[in-house]
């Protein structure tokens, strides 16, 4: 097992933001290949999943776990956990991962001292964090220690983060009526699909998987589009479940959307697509504040161990939104910068206060 802790030009990375830490993991026994970013603990230890992913080299595997880091800083500060934000990505070289890989991955996570907590992401599920478990006790979410999956719970709170949105911008109680696109059918964009349409939406589906979104499609009654012509459909909500950078320069002018509110993280190409976003007069429901309900239902499995209370708890991300929806309204920002002062806000004061 070799952990690096530097990467040459680190400092000088476009999405390096102050990053207290960055390993570079590789164990040549199990095949694992892992970075691990730690962004910043002042509220805590770093809580963020472990996502496995077939990236097209390292640095994009590099760039993912920076931007993912920060993101969880964001999300778990604005979601009022007393955590800080990190995230692993590993390299899948397109077999199936072994527990012996997992066991490596726990025994990686160790060497950070505490500073890093792993869980369940894209590529990692149950088994994976049970057999992480079996080498390092800072894991969550694992079949021992917790509510599960956390995808129905990101998935509640993505739907009410929707509902928040459709009353806002339309003056809707439901979604009754309104069409629905949703970008990515994953364990999360297909429980989001089942609320809405349980809510009266008609759906609009599209996923790298063609055999499994239209079975899906033939579940629900809803229309299929292309997966990279999703979000230029006419519909009322664009709901983003699949991997980041969906809102860019290129997408935005072609949205037909009122709302933009789905799960993915960092949804924004770059902080200039929200002002684009809001320029064309559509409401942009923060990713890292939406899809929060997932980290939630990790970080406070012991708070609220009943599947109900967690839903009511993950709910109140709808207030959440409420609120910054109209903050921007009065003129206080656009909806991304008035999420991140929230979250910002919460770190600086923490520091304040620890000084």
């Amino acid at each position: 097992m070799k952990v690096q802790p530097v990467h040459r030009g680190m400092f000088s990375h476009p999405d390096f933001a102050g990053h207290e830490a960055v390993s570079f993991v590789s164990d040549a026994d199990s095949g694992l290949k892992a970075i691990i970013a730690v962004h910043d603990t002042t509220l805590g230890p770093a809580l963020g999943g472990c996502r496995r992913w077939a990236y097209d080299d390292e640095a994009a595997a590099l760039k993912d776990v920076l931007r993912l880091s920060r993101g969880m800083t964001l999300k778990n500060a604005a979601a009022g956990l007393d955590l800080g934000g990190g995230k692993a990505v590993i390299l899948s070289d397109g077999n199936d991962a072994t527990p012996a890989m997992w066991r490596a991955f726990g025994r990686a996570v160790n060497r950070l001292g505490g500073d890093y907590i792993t869980a369940e992401d894209v590529g990692t599920g149950q088994a994976a964090v049970d057999a992480i478990a079996e080498t390092s006790p800072h894991v969550r979410g694992t079949s021992a220690r917790g509510l599960g999956d956390p995808s129905p719970y990101t998935a509640w709170g993505v739907f009410a983060g929707i509902k928040a949105a459709v009353k806002h911008a339309l003056g809707a109680d439901s979604l009754k009526g309104l069409s629905v696109a949703i970008q990515g059918t994953g364990n999360v964009g297909a429980d989001v699909a089942r609320l809405a349409r349980k809510d009266g939406a008609g759906l609009i589906l599209a996923d790298i998987r063609e055999d499994a979104v239209m079975v899906l499609a033939r579940e629900l009654d809803a229309s299929v589009a292309a997966v990279d012509r999703i979000h230029a459909v006419k519909a009322d909500v664009f709901v983003p479940c699949a991997l980041g950078g969906a809102l860019n320069a290129k997408t935005i002018p072609e949205l037909k959307a009122r709302i933009v509110a789905g799960a993915a993280n960092n949804q924004l190409d770059t902080p200039e697509d929200a002002v684009r976003l809001a320029g064309r007069g559509i409401l942009y429901a923060p990713d890292f504040v939406i899809n929060a309900g997932g980290v939630i239902s990790i970080a406070l499995a012991e708070d609220f161990p009943e599947p109900d209370a967690m839903r009511d708890r993950v709910g109140q991300l709808g207030d959440v939104l409420s609120s910054i929806f109209k903050t921007a309204e009065a003129g206080g920002g656009t909806t991304d910068e008035i999420a991140v002062r929230i979250a910002e806000n919460r770190i600086t004061a923490a520091r304040e206060n620890r000084s």
